[in-house]
């Protein structure tokens, strides 16, 4: 029953999504109508994704990662804007080990609120392993 529930829930969320996405990448801030042509050169082109997210990984013993990147507690909040400083959407996720201290966990979540992240969710072994 647990498994109906939670397709089910995952479905009728990706269903509440998908008229917003649609109006995400909607054409009406463009005037179709009256194209306009603009002559000169590139100054600066920064190829970045407006829709990626990072993982915030918190281990047992206290040290955090972005992604692979290893940070430390100080740092972690400057950092983490920096990484989004470009982004149009601002998700990140925290994983802590298996035996991480909640108060880690909590610490990692209010330095990323406190940095502006609009969206953070939790990602635990059960999670991760479809259960």
């Amino acid at each position: 029953m647990g498994r109906k529930l939670t397709a089910l829930l995952v479905t009728g969320g990706l269903m509440a999504l998908g008229g917003a996405a649609i109006a995400h990448h909607s054409f009406a801030m463009f005037d179709q109508e009256n194209p306009l042509d603009l002559a000169g050169s590139v100054q600066e082109f920064k190829f970045t994704s407006p829709h990626t997210f990072i993982l915030l990984k918190v281990s047992k013993d206290g040290k955090v990662k972005i992604n692979q990147e290893d940070s430390n507690w100080d740092q972690l909040g400057p950092r983490i804007e920096q990484v989004f400083k470009e982004r149009a959407e601002k998700i990140a996720f925290v994983k802590g080990d298996n035996e991480a201290m909640f108060q880690d966990v909590a610490r990692a979540i209010d330095i990323m609120r406190g940095a502006g992240i609009d969206k953070i969710g939790l990602i635990t072994a059960k999670l991760e392993a479809g259960q």
